[in-house]
């Protein structure tokens, strides 16, 4: 199947210039969803981790149904404000702008082995920030996946030293 038929262009969203890759026509056709978290549960097989770690909004809808395939923990990893309970944060760059992202402080435990998910890798910057939130929990991120990879953003000069598995790719 090509998953790409299913991602809707949007130029010029959230500012002038971006091209925002919609993953709303794939992750309603419950053919393509499926499809496209097969493949990635295929891939993460390879790996042993426990947690899943992921951002909102976007990357809940890819995280979520994954964890449930694998067998896994869920940590969601929100903006400032929306988590009931003690957090930690990092601030970082998007591809249009800055962000802050923050976990429960007791979310990880010391030396849990865990894969970062979200919707597109754009520049790098809220994986690595969510990279950074796992190893001040005393995590270890062993891989990350994604449902698209923008590589003309060349985010893979910023995450040189993770697996990434991203079945969409532009």
């Amino acid at each position: 199947m090509e998953l790409k038929n299913f991602i809707r262009d949007i130029p010029d969203f959230p500012q002038k210039g971006v091209m925002f890759r919609d993953i709303t026509p794939l992750v309603k056709n419950p053919e393509a969803f499926k499809y496209a978290i097969d493949t990635i549960a295929e891939e993460l097989g390879k790996y042993d981790f426990d947690l899943i770690v992921c951002p909102e909004a976007r990357g809940f809808i890819i995280a979520a149904p994954l964890a449930y395939k694998l067998d896994k923990g869920l940590v969601p990893v929100r903006k400032p404000g929306k988590l009931p309970y003690k957090t930690i944060s990092d601030v970082y760059e998007l591809e249009y702008g800055k962000a802050e992202l923050h976990m429960h402080e007791d979310a990880i435990q010391p030396n849990q082995k865990v894969v970062i998910i979200d919707d597109v890798l754009a520049t790098g910057g809220t994986a690595m920030a969510l990279k950074r939130l796992v190893e001040k929990a005393g995590g270890i991120v062993v891989a990350s996946a994604f449902l698209i990879e923008l590589t003309y953003l060349n985010p893979r000069n910023i995450i040189k030293d993770l697996p990434i598995i991203a079945p969409i790719k532009y």
